[in-house]
């Protein structure tokens, strides 16, 4: 299998301070599954070959206005606990994306996600489609959250979906490690990334 750079794009989700950096929000909560699968460096590794081969790297970080205005008065779930911890504020340290993948020239960052599938609320779909775009390439946090919401719909949408599982984070190994056994193999091409990197024309 060989990948064609000009119709492939890497869609990096919410790698921002929040998760990805120490003092984050909910850093604590995946700091583990980040140190068990290297995601940080692991996605930077293949950000910078990727990049340079002609991929399209676009970033998908999750951001609110102060007060959440744009959710519901009682979230629940996990969008309560962003909520509870004032989490991803427009603005804020903790929403920036983590300085080791700040965007480069010729990067795209996605507006508008406000929720757990970057499908959802955004122009992804229209993005990818005026481009050519044929394969999406997915990293980032949840594992099981943003990450396979993402996944599902770009695969029901009938692009072919690679997620990487050294380049994502959940809460728990357990969680992380479910969602990678049992869901992704239904609706995605998993790999790791030094695989990929293999499959990609120069």
């Amino acid at each position: 299998m060989s990948l064609d750079p000009a119709t492939t794009a890497i869609l990096l989700i919410e790698y921002q301070n929040e998760f990805a950096t120490e003092g984050g929000v909910l850093h604590g909560a995946v700091a583990g599954v980040m140190a068990e699968t290297k995601m940080l460096g692991n996605t930077v590794r293949l950000v910078t070959e990727a990049r340079k081969r002609g991929v399209t790297i676009m970033h998908a970080p999750i951001t609110f206005a102060a007060g959440y205005g744009e959710l519901t008065r009682h979230p629940y779930g996990i969008l309560k606990g962003v909520v509870d911890g004032k989490a991803f504020v427009k603005g804020s340290w903790g929403a920036a994306i983590v300085d080791v993948l700040t965007p480069a020239e010729g990067d795209i960052v996605i507006e508008g996600k406000r929720g757990l599938d970057t499908f959802a609320s955004t122009n992804v779909d229209f993005i990818l489609r005026s481009k050519g775009i044929k394969t999406v390439i997915l990293g980032g946090f949840l594992t099981n959250c943003c990450v396979e919401s993402t996944m599902r719909t770009a695969y029901e949408h009938g692009f072919d979906v690679i997620t990487l599982v050294d380049c994502v984070a959940g809460i728990s190994p357990e969680e992380h490690a479910n969602a990678i056994k049992y869901d992704y193999p239904m609706f995605s091409k998993p790999m790791k990334s030094s695989d990929l990197l293999g499959q990609l024309a120069s």
